[in-house]
């Protein structure tokens, strides 16, 4: 759903893209940071029960989530700035997410924030999401922009309304509903478009 807003947020992005472009370093770089701070963030959900109280587990994974996102924006604008877009840096940048998504769920399942079932349902749904994705595009149908919750969606709610004390449990609640519904979504939009031969 977000996706379907990034062209009235195309010429900040392209800033940003000549911003961090103009440092010199390449995509796969800036994808590399923006996983780094995946696995801190999931490590920090994970160590829920042994972080001071005077923090939150939950705030801080949360903020560190937000700075993966952020450079999970970065590594793509980057790419189109620097005209370094290529095959190899997309499959990277997806596998990554993936790897990402997977240490978010597994740092919430170890910290405690909602029963294990809940959890696994909601990294299960979030993964049938993506293959459907990628599975219509092998197939030659684009779903980017199909569905309610997409990637950056889901990790956003699990960001800003995980950071809220107690709602954690009910953040991942709507990310099994809005994946659920996006699974729905993709099978139904590649279904109406396949092209049989």
């Amino acid at each position: 759903m977000l996706n379907n807003f990034r062209e009235s947020l195309k010429p900040a992005l392209e800033k940003l893209g000549a911003k961090f472009g103009a440092i010199g370093l390449s995509p796969d770089f800036w994808t590399g940071v923006g996983l780094a701070f995946a696995f801190l963030s999931a490590t920090a959900y994970g160590l829920n029960q042994y972080i001071s109280p005077y923090f939150s587990a939950a705030i801080i994974g949360g903020v560190l989530l937000l700075v993966s996102g952020f450079f999970d924006m970065v590594d793509g604008q980057v790419a189109r700035y620097t005209k370094k877009v290529t095959k190899r840096g997309g499959f990277l940048d997806s596998v990554f997410d993936k790897i990402a998504e997977v240490a978010i769920f597994a740092g919430l399942l170890v910290g405690g924030f909602a029963e294990p079932i809940w959890v696994l349902l909601a990294i299960t749904l979030s993964l049938l999401v993506s293959y459907a994705r990628s599975r219509a595009e092998s197939l030659g149908i684009k779903l980017q922009g199909i569905g309610i919750g997409e990637r950056a969606e889901r990790l956003l709610v699990i960001a800003i309304i995980g950071m809220i004390p107690g709602l954690m449990p009910y953040a991942i609640g709507i990310v099994i509903v809005i994946a659920g519904i996006t699974f729905i979504q993709r099978i139904i939009v590649t279904s109406k478009n396949i092209k049989e031969d």
